[in-house]
């Protein structure tokens, strides 16, 4: 015979906290170009919530190397919906990544702007707009680069002063949106400057396996990562 749940178990389970699917769209940093062993913060986190104790959240990584803020904004409805399954019909969550490669200056160190920043403000806020019509959106910000091993593929110049003027605008219209953003940029930059290189690859631009591993603490240690 069924034993019937007791009035404290049946208050349990309504109060348990169903699992999430997730897609996490953006560039390089998303993908986990730069690690071999992990594959990547987002890989590393997938792993994580497959394991027995862990909330069994489904999380799909959808980051293409090189995109930038348009690219994302071009694949994120179509992405979105195609990630339906069982009795999840779209993804409960949107993670957004990207912006290091619209700060690029192409050809020199002083050339123009793979994206135009005021383009990019505009375009940014529109990615937003976006992913906010579809589901709740996290932002995490980009990291520092190495600016002595620049250019990258002798064609892309990245520079510290670039890279936070274009966070700050990604961080100014999160804000403006209530969507929480995590400052990578600012808490690797408070870290020094020997630290931040031994977190990178030796093109300087990519994380190496420590690098994803400590974004990957970073993002647990988030507080609007931790409420998930």
């Amino acid at each position: 015979m069924q034993t019937l749940a007791t009035p404290n178990q049946l208050t349990h389970r309504s109060f348990q906290k169903q699992p999430l699917k997730i897609v996490a769209l953006g560039d390089s940093l998303v993908y986990g170009y730069g690690d071999p062993q992990g594959g990547g913060w987002i890989e590393r986190l997938r792993r994580q919530w497959m394991g027995r104790e862990s909330a069994d959240h489904t999380l799909y990584n959808l980051g293409i190397r090189g995109d930038r803020v348009i690219q994302v904004s071009e694949r994120l409805e179509q992405e979105f919906r195609l990630r339906g399954e069982l009795k999840n019909k779209v993804p409960d969550l949107i993670i957004l990544s990207v912006g290091l490669n619209d700060s690029a200056r192409l050809s020199r160190c002083n050339g123009k702007s793979f994206t135009d920043f005021e383009t990019y403000i505009l375009q940014i806020s529109k990615l937003l707009i976006l992913a906010q019509e579809l589901c709740p959106v996290l932002f995490v910000g980009m990291i520092p680069v190495d600016e002595s091993k620049m250019p990258f593929m002798n064609c892309l110049y990245y520079n510290h002063f670039d890279q936070y003027r274009y966070k700050e605008a990604a961080k100014k219209a999160c804000l403006e949106k209530n969507i929480p953003y995590l400052d990578l940029f600012e808490l690797w930059m408070a870290r020094g400057k020997d630290w931040g290189r031994s977190q990178l690859s030796d093109d300087g631009l990519h994380p190496n396996t420590q690098g994803y591993q400590a974004i990957l603490e970073d993002v647990l240690d988030w507080e609007a990562f931790a409420n998930l």
